[in-house]
Parts: structure tokens; sequence; C-alpha cells
């Protein structure tokens, strides 16, 4: 029987793509292998956000060929949506499927051989084939305008070391921000949300199967619904904190996620939903990207520092015990050391438990690619190991207020063993790694007693099981 393997690069929404690329293969038939030397069909589903990104999908090309020279080696996702000729013309890639084919990649890459095998019997040759040119790869091509395209594939992502646990689902795709150093509106097109009905339906049965956390997340995830034309009967969109409440009203999940959430739709009524409500993770994202108001309007965020500031310092006034973690960017073109020193100040004085720090990279096409006042690679380096260093003094100072005091955790599926015993890995309720003495079923809500801090994980021994009391 045939085979595939998928290979994913980057965020949640391209892992998201990568799960219902697999079920797209599963219903045709073919078997999931564990590794890409397995496989009939290789899937490098990459990402484009950083140039980086794109040299792994280049690099992980060259090992799937050297690895399995016989495999069909098809490369989606933003780094096929981006620049697809390019990656047609490497050695070793049999198609190249943009996002705005995704949704029909097994398909394509189903017939697309079937057509291959005629041929290469010598049975058959299609009238194509023979007034075909020589530029070959551009039957290998099948990508087209992003913008022209409203589906959205959305299936669960099962973490592969803890699948029994925390699946995360995409319930939106695309942005309409147009943020200077973004590339990724262009490569996924214009914000697009998956109905409130569905979302329910797929996390019920994620709950059925008995999953007791999910994780909602999405490009631009408090947009979501805002494409919607009506709601409710009525001409007007639905907000994000609509989807939320129905999650809660309409499935018994036991643990609702939210992943990241830029500022601007942190509204009060979201985060006192959170707050109040035990059912959703104490765990908020909010993008920042600079505490600087001149590098932020360069970006073209739109939002001011003070803004920023006062969402930050609400959330922490409803949740005392939050996870707080933001995106920050440095040497974004024409940041000074002033603009810098702004940007970590401001993360000094908010209440943050952790950071993603990343440096700027140019993207073709991009506003910012081509501003002037480019930074030095290396002193853009500089900065982000400064926040880096400053993000874990953080982290440390929040992980030991929790020493002497029961927290909530779910177990994961990973258990170890050292010279002191027995550990089961588990996630707190607001975000932070525990390590749980003893070998303990996984995917189960807990009551843990955190004795101290080794890294960055809680050590910690059972308490009760959550809800259970003496």
């Amino acid at each position: 029987m045939a085979s595939f393997y998928v290979e994913n690069f980057g965020c949640r929404a391209t892992q998201a793509d990568g799960a219902a690329i697999e079920e797209q293969f599963r219903q045709r038939g073919l078997d999931r292998v564990s590794r890409p030397r397995e496989a009939r069909f290789v899937v490098l589903n990459t990402c484009a956000v950083t140039a980086s990104a794109e040299q792994d999908a280049r690099a992980a090309i060259r090992r799937v060929r050297r690895e399995n020279p016989v495999c069909e080696v098809i490369v989606t996702g933003c780094y096929a949506q981006r620049v697809p000729a390019e990656i047609a013309a490497l050695p070793g890639v049999s198609l190249v499927i943009g996002n705005s084919h995704k949704h029909n990649l097994a398909h394509i890459a189903l017939t697309t051989q079937s057509e291959k095998d005629i041929v290469e019997s010598g049975s058959f040759i299609p009238l194509t084939r023979l007034t075909e040119t020589a530029d070959s790869c551009r039957d290998s091509i099948f990508v087209s305008d992003i913008f022209a395209h409203t589906e959205l594939l959305a299936a669960p992502v099962f973490d592969s070391a803890n699948e029994r646990t925390r699946p995360n689902l995409k319930v939106q795709d695309g942005c309409n921000n147009r943020c200077s150093f973004c590339i990724i509106p262009s490569l996924r097109g214009r914000s697009r949300s998956l109905s409130s009905d569905e979302v329910v339906r797929q996390i019920s049965q994620l709950v059925d199967s008995g999953y007791r956390e999910v994780v909602i997340s999405g490009i631009n995830l408090g947009r979501w619904g805002r494409d919607f034309s009506v709601w409710g009967g009525r001409p007007r969109p639905p907000k994000f904190e609509g989807l939320v409440r129905a999650i809660l009203d309409y499935t018994s999940l036991e643990k609702l996620r939210i992943s990241s959430v830029e500022p601007m739709d942190w509204t009060d009524s979201l985060i006192q939903l959170m707050a109040n409500s035990p059912r959703i993770a104490k765990h908020a994202h909010v993008p920042m990207q600079s505490g600087s108001d001149a590098v932020l309007r360069r970006m073209h965020r739109k939002y001011r520092p003070w803004h920023y500031r006062g969402k930050i310092e609400q959330i922490r006034s409803a949740m005392p015990t939050a996870a707080i973690g933001a995106d920050v960017m440095v040497g974004f073109p024409g940041e000074t050391e002033a603009e810098f020193e702004e940007t970590r100040r401001m993360i000094e004085k908010l209440p943050f438990t952790y950071l993603h720090v990343f440096t700027f990279s140019p993207r073709p096409g991009t506003p910012a690619a081509s501003m002037p006042d480019q930074v030095p690679i290396k002193i853009a380096r500089e900065r982000n190991h400064i926040l880096r260093d400053l993000a874990a003094q953080k982290k440390t100072e929040f992980m030991r207020t929790f020493i002497g005091q029961q927290i909530d955790a779910i177990t994961l599926s990973t258990v170890s063993q050292d010279s002191t015993g027995t550990w089961t890995e588990a996630l707190t309720d607001n975000y932070l790694k525990l390590k749980l003495a003893g070998s303990q079923t996984a995917n189960h809500w807990i009551k843990a007693e955190v004795v101290w801090v080794e890294g960055e994980a809680l050590i910690a021994r059972p308490a009760l099981p959550v809800g259970d009391s003496a």
C-alpha cells in the first residue's frame, strides 16, 4: 500500500494545515509512516516567516532526497506560495503546491503520480506530453492568487510527544493587517474563520475521544468571525469572545487554552471571561513587537506602547497567577539604541512570565525590507541576547512564587527516569512545565504540590486529582 510522510515547519497554523493534509491522504487509503525514508510521498509543509525558515526547508529537501531518492517530494506551505518556480527547480522536487491549492494536495499528488506511472509504463502518452515545452517545471507547480481562495484547512494537531493530551485546533487563517515586516498576509490571504458550529462540532468530537484540553489557534485569532456577514440572523460580525462562550456553553471540554491574540482584541469582556471561568487556562499571549512608539509606527502596528501596557496590567490585575507572554522583535530597521532601551525597560517593568524574542529578518516584498538604516546583524543579535536573558530572569522569578503552593496541571505522555527517580512531564494551567514525581497516567488534571524549581521546570509531587477533596 502507498504511504506518506508529512513534515511541518513553523507555526501552529502550519502544523494544523499538516494535520489536514494527513487526513486527505488517509481518506484516500494511504498509510502514514514514521520516517521519510519509508514513504512514497514526502510532503514538506514549509514556513517563510524568516530567511532561516526557508533555509531549513531547502536543507530538508536535500536530506529527503539523500535518504529516499525514489520518493515523490512535495513542497507546500508559505515558502512554496512565495517562490514556486525557485523551489520547482531544486533537484529532487516533484511537485510545488502553494497554500492556494493545499486543500486539494493529496488529490493533485495522486493524480499526477498516476499519470506519471502510465507514461513510464509506455502504455499511454497524454496529448499534453506531446506538445509540452522544455520548461517542464511549470507542470509541477500548483499555485494561484491566495486572495481568491476562501478555503480554511482545519484538523486537530496532536503534538507527536503528547498525542493523547493537548490537541490544537486552528479556527482562523489569514490576516487583514499589513505590518510592514510581515509577509504572511500575502502568503495566507485574507482573514477567514471556521464557523462556530463547526468549531463546537470538532471540539465535541475531541472531548468524546477523551481529550481534556484543547488549544484554539489562528494566524490572527482575535479577528475570528469578522469575515462573517451575518451572525445570529443579523448583519453584524461576531467577536472572538462569542466563539469562546459557544465552546463553554455547547461542549463539555474541561480546559480551553487560547493561543496568541493581538493587543487590540483583548477586550474587557474577553479578559473577564477568561478570569471568571475555571474552564479557560489562565494564559495570555499578547504580541508586543516593540516598546518604542516610533518603532511601532514604522512597523504599522495598530497600538501604542501605553495601550499595550494598559492591556497587560489589566490582564495581570484580573488574573494574578496567569502566564503572560509576548513576541518581541529586535533589530527592526532604524531601531536606535534609545528605542531598544525603551523596549527593554518596558519588558523589565511589565509582569511577563515568558517571551519569544525574534531578530528582524527582511522578507522580500515587504516595506521593511527596503527601509533605510538596516541594523547590523551583530547589534541585532546582541539585543536579542539581552532580552532573552531578561526573559529567563523574569520566568524564574515567576516560577519561584509557586514553591510550596498547590497548582493544577495536566499530565502529558512523557515519562523519564534519572538518578532521583521516575518523573512524568505535565503542563500547568498557567503554562509552566512541571516534572511530577512518579509515573502518572497521561491526560489527567491533577493538583501538584511544588517543592522547588529546576531549570525551566517546576518540580512537584502529586496532591489530588482536580476536583477531589481530602
